[in-house]
């Protein structure tokens, strides 16, 4: 078996790896159930996630209730599909949607296991001690080498910060975009968070691109709420010590990219959008 097929895997004990989620909620952890589910059933019904299956298995023969008619029941049923299919959309599409971390607030913390390692567990966003399954110890006094702590880089520079998925074309050249930026641009940090799906397709997509900056694999989710992240690609931009300056929405040009990350090193106001 090759090590891109046992990406895909992500076999593992509930408490391997340092991020603290293996370990039963704290009884003193303020809000300890707030990341109690950590998935998503509308991406893995797109078949995007752990949770997600290749093949749909049979189920007994669905019986119509009592009294209802087989014309009621196929609305009913198209209803239901209908739902799945905006909630589906409204997470792949590029389109109005979620307006990402309000400008000047912090970047919510978390440390993050890279893509390229061989750590496996959830992604810690505890803010102290003892937060249940957010993080038993505070995402930002995790030090690893094949850990992303967003703290560490906004405590060196301003940090430019890209979530994407493995689906989508628009995803992949926006991160092109990005390394090339990167390597004459030394003053900001860059880094991204791949949201859910294979981490052996996560693999590929960096070496393919050539990407030099640090990927996060966020398996479950948890960063796409924690940032609202509704549109791929989405590139937060956190200015040094950790607020928010901004965030593009979709696929932008070079140069509006440029123009951005220009402001932010400078610790200037971000071009407005457009």
């Amino acid at each position: 078996m090759s090590e891109d097929d046992r990406d895909g895997h992500d076999e593992r004990s509930p408490d391997d790896g340092p991020l603290g989620f293996g370990s039963p909620p704290s009884r003193d952890a303020p809000d300890p159930d707030r990341y109690a589910h950590r998935r998503d059933p509308d991406l893995a019904a797109y078949g995007i996630g752990p949770d997600a299956v290749g093949e749909v298995q049979r189920q007994p023969r669905a019986q119509l209730p009592a009294g209802s008619s087989r014309y009621t029941w196929f609305i009913g049923v198209v209803a239901v599909l209908v739902i799945a299919y905006v909630s589906v959309n409204t997470i792949t599409s590029q389109g109005p949607g979620s307006r990402g971390v309000a400008p000047g607030a912090l970047a919510p913390p978390f440390a993050a296991p890279l893509a390229t390692g061989n750590l496996t567990g959830d992604v810690n966003v505890a803010r102290r001690s003892d937060q249940g399954n957010a993080g038993q110890v505070p995402a930002c006094s995790i030090h690893r080498p094949d850990v992303l702590t967003i703290c560490d880089l906004y405590a060196r520079k301003p940090v430019v910060l890209a979530f994407f998925a493995t689906r989508g074309s628009a995803c992949s050249r926006e991160l092109d975009t990005l390394e090339r930026l990167s390597r004459s641009r030394t003053d900001v940090a860059y880094a991204a968070i791949a949201i859910r799906g294979s981490r052996g397709d996560v693999r590929k997509q960096i070496r393919a691109g050539g990407w030099s900056f640090p990927v996060g694999y966020d398996h479950d989710g948890v960063l796409a709420n924690l940032y609202s992240v509704a549109i791929c690609p989405q590139v937060a931009f956190i200015r040094r010590g950790g607020r928010i300056a901004g965030t593009t929405f979709g696929e932008v040009g070079e140069r509006e990219l440029r123009a951005r990350i220009t402001a932010l090193a400078a610790g200037r106001a971000l071009p407005a959008d457009g």
